[in-house]
């Protein structure tokens, strides 16, 4: 038997592993974990390894539904769980869920961590096919997320209910835990630049996340004389049927009501140059750019929808509107862009929210004490001693906001 705990994650691509995960990771390794990464290995591949963490290739697609090839997946992990025989599995979103715990089924693996991070364009989307496949994809995370043995984290009441029901019984099996966190000493508290306002959007460029209402915003705004800047941080993502066709913002862009800034690596510096951070998103689970907003102290305007709520108290940091609006979008950035005054307040507040919530510190003890729940006892002994998870009536109680929701 292996001298350390193993940690197998499961996520679709490595870029969001390092983008959302690697705290997590980070702090099993400090822990004691032997921690393996299993996803579609891409260019973060050298960053992760030198990190400590190994790698196990997966040839998987997001998007694809060909039968051959997701059953390859499923059978894939399977042969991986009979190999490595972990002691937990990080199963992050619905597919690697779905497919995690067929192949968990198959190879006799039962500690299992499932992390809904969202519902996804099957929720979300209007089209023929997300209509056909919802009920299917729902009831199947419903038994998946209710497998004995597993335990299941959300980031949002809302998920919760959608996959469980409103009337589900709470259970310590049952965690809610806000989001994935944000580094408060890589996203420094900044004040609001002179000069014209500039209005972000930070966000894989997509029909849900309210690229269309925030562009028609912009445009409204502008007819009105409000001067300010719009920009786009992000790029369109294909394999994602709701995805924003380049050819689209090429056009806003030559339009010039909006910036096209593409991807950005270096986010500290693009949000501390921002007046406000806007995110008309459909649906989250809790938006980790928005998490790095509240860090760097800007105000918010985002929808009343889950996930997004979640990150604003209306009027005091931020703005709340409802989803698929334009007019009360582009009313809510106008109340802030014409009052800078309101701004700062606002910014002081998110930056005071990000400390108090939502710490990265915070989000992976809380993490790795769920892995405890699942892990046998015999092997949780050779672990070394970690800081637990935030408990009630401590800083941070609403982002762990109860351990069993």
């Amino acid at each position: 038997m292996n001298d350390r705990p193993i940690l197998l994650m499961v996520v679709t691509e490595d870029w969001d592993f390092a983008s959302h995960r690697l705290p997590v990771a980070r702090a099993a390794i400090r822990q004691g974990y032997r921690v393996v990464l299993a996803t579609r290995v891409g260019k973060d591949a050298p960053r992760l390894e030198a990190e400590g963490i190994e790698l196990a290739a997966l040839q998987w697609s997001r998007g694809g539904l060909a039968v051959n090839r997701e059953l390859q997946s499923i059978f894939q992990l399977a042969a991986l769980y009979r190999r490595l025989k972990p002691d937990v599995v990080h199963l992050v979103s619905h597919k690697p869920i779905l497919y995690g715990t067929a192949a968990a089924m198959l190879a006799g693996q039962r500690e299992i961590v499932n992390a809904v991070t969202g519902v996804g364009s099957v929720f979300i989307g209007t089209t023929a096919k997300a209509r056909v496949l919802r009920p299917f994809v729902k009831a199947a995370l419903g038994v998946a997320l209710r497998r004995k043995g597993s335990v299941s984290l959300f980031q949002n009441r809302d998920d919760r209910e959608l996959f469980l029901g409103p009337g589900a019984e709470k259970s310590e099996r049952q965690a809610l835990i806000k989001g994935s966190g944000v580094d408060l000493s890589e996203f420094p508290f900044s004040r609001i630049p002179a000069g014209i306002p500039l209005v972000l959007l930070p966000a894989r460029l997509l029909w849900d996340k309210g690229v269309g209402e925030f562009v028609a915003a912009a445009r409204l705004l502008k007819a009105r004389g409000v001067q300010a800047r719009f920009a786009l941080i992000g790029e369109s993502d294909p394999a994602n049927p709701a995805t924003t066709p380049r050819e689209e913002v090429a056009r806003w862009h030559a339009e010039g009501v909006i910036e096209a800034w593409g991807y950005r690596a270096d986010m500290p510096a693009v949000l501390a140059q921002s007046t406000i951070v806007c995110l008309p998103s459909y649906r989250e689970g809790v938006p980790k750019a928005l998490l790095e907003a509240l860090a760097v102290g800007r105000p918010i305007v985002t929808t009343d929808a889950p996930g997004c709520r979640e990150v604003v108290a209306p009027g005091e940091n931020g703005l709340l509107v409802p989803v698929r609006s334009v007019e009360p979008l582009a009313d809510a950035l106008e109340r802030i862009l014409k009052d800078p005054e309101l701004a700062r307040i606002m910014g002081e507040r998110s930056r005071a929210m990000a400390e108090q919530q939502f710490s990265v510190d915070s989000v992976a003890a809380a993490t790795l004490a769920l892995y405890e729940k699942v892990l046998r006892p015999e092997r949780a002994r050779l672990l070394r001693p970690t800081r637990a998870a935030p408990l009630p009536g401590n800083p941070a109680k609403s982002l762990v906001n109860e351990q069993t929701c």
